[in-house]
């Protein structure tokens, strides 16, 4: 998946888990680890996910085997394959990826949680495509048990990628993405009937066949939204969120619509004007009116089901958190700052592998003000040692109090 790291360890205070939801990611690169940092659900440790070697599959099943809880969200790549990477190249015979997804239902039967799994329909240069299709098309009983929601997402679909069309062949739902696909779920899993209303910024935008999807937009937006179990309202009835797709044609024009939105509903932003990059001249508006700070999420960091998703799950995860809301739009904009200033600078200066010194980036960090704190960019991590995905260490401080000033 072209995805774009933003696992921002928000120094906001992110406190224990506070429900029973377990949470086993695609990999770590920070899209997929970065819930295990909210402080929502219960993750493997840290070590089982190993970058590129992927994930230690003995721990992983010890861990999930051996951790009870209410809910599970689960990447099936993960425990059949290791990882997405290693999903595309790796040997294996389709009963013996079957034979490692055992476990979930052990612990369904164990524990008596609920399941929400997701699979992968491999992009177009995948080793095992056929493979991991057949794995997908012999798990339809799952989709018929109950207590059990399973989909499958398809992974970066170029002009005739054959993801779409083999994702048609499997029984039950499917839909473009894959690094949101865990976010998504489990806002499923938090809160199931969300009521949202969907707002384009122009109409034609939902006919538009976007990059990476192979489908029009309106049907990746059905897709999520069913994927979530969100329920699609009017905005005259009331939403609990509002979804605004944003496609790049004008962002003054885009402006004037949050203005008229933000007053009266919490307002999720997914930027698609870019594939893995916001849009610099809507940002500047954003911050120039304070509205940033504002919305309810943000996301510009991957593809139009990336940004989509995490905006979508982002805004209904933390609607009623308030402090959580903020680490959320402050991860979200070292990520929009990462593909916009961060990447271009590293890539200019450092190859593959990065050396050290590709930290440095660091100093390139903008003022950010959120509803009256500093953050600051304290550290830049490379979990896979390349450019293409990175972390943030954030930190708030309050802002010093100008005498006579009442804010």
């Amino acid at each position: 998946m072209r995805g774009l790291g933003l696992l921002g360890l928000f120094l906001w205070g992110l406190g224990l888990a506070q429900a029973s939801i377990l949470y086993l990611p695609l990999d770590d690169r920070p899209p997929n680890w970065a819930p295990c940092t909210w402080g929502l659900v219960v993750c493997p440790p840290k070590e089982v996910y190993r970058a590129f070697l992927g994930a230690d599959l003995f721990a992983l099943r010890a861990w999930l085997l051996s951790t009870p809880g209410k809910a599970l969200v689960a990447s099936l790549d993960a425990l059949a394959y290791g990882g997405l990477l290693q999903s595309r190249h790796l040997p294996l015979a389709p009963e013996d990826a079957l034979a490692r997804l055992g476990p979930l239902l052990s612990w369904r039967v164990r524990h008596g949680g609920e399941l929400l799994l997701f699979g992968v329909v491999p992009r177009w240069d995948a080793t095992w495509r056929q493979r991991n299709l057949a794995v997908l098309q012999a798990l339809t009983p799952w989709a018929r048990l109950p207590r059990v929601y399973l989909e499958a997402v398809w992974d970066d679909a170029l002009r005739n990628s054959p993801a779409p069309k083999e994702a048609k062949t499997l029984s039950y739902p499917s839909r473009p993405g894959a690094d949101e696909a865990g976010q998504v779920l489990l806002l499923r899993a938090s809160r199931p009937g969300l009521k949202v209303a969907v707002v384009y910024e122009e109409e034609s935008l939902e006919g538009r066949i976007t990059p990476y999807e192979g489908l029009p937009l309106r049907d990746t937006v059905t897709g999520l939204l069913q994927s979530a179990f969100a329920q699609r309202v009017s905005l005259e009835e009331g939403p609990d969120l509002v979804l605004y797709v944003y496609g790049g044609r004008n962002p003054r024009e885009a402006t004037h619509d949050l203005l008229r939105l933000m007053p009266r509903f919490p307002v999720a932003l997914a930027d698609l004007s870019r594939v893995n990059r916001g849009d610099p001249g809507l940002m500047a508006y954003l911050q120039a009116l304070g509205l940033y700070a504002r919305l309810a999420a943000y996301a510009s960091w991957g593809t139009p089901a990336n940004n989509l998703g995490s905006a979508l799950a982002q805004g209904g995860l933390f609607l009623k958190d308030p402090e959580g809301r903020l680490g959320r739009l402050a991860e979200a904009y070292f990520a929009y700052w990462w593909g916009e200033v961060g990447r271009p600078w590293v890539r200019s200066r450092f190859s593959d592998p990065l050396p050290e010194g590709a930290s440095a980036v660091k100093g390139l960090w903008p003022y950010l003000e959120l509803e009256g704190r500093r953050v600051e960019l304290r550290q830049v991590g490379f979990p896979w040692g390349r450019s293409f995905e990175a972390w943030g260490l954030l930190e708030a401080s309050p802002l010093p109090r100008v005498p006579g000033v009442v804010k």
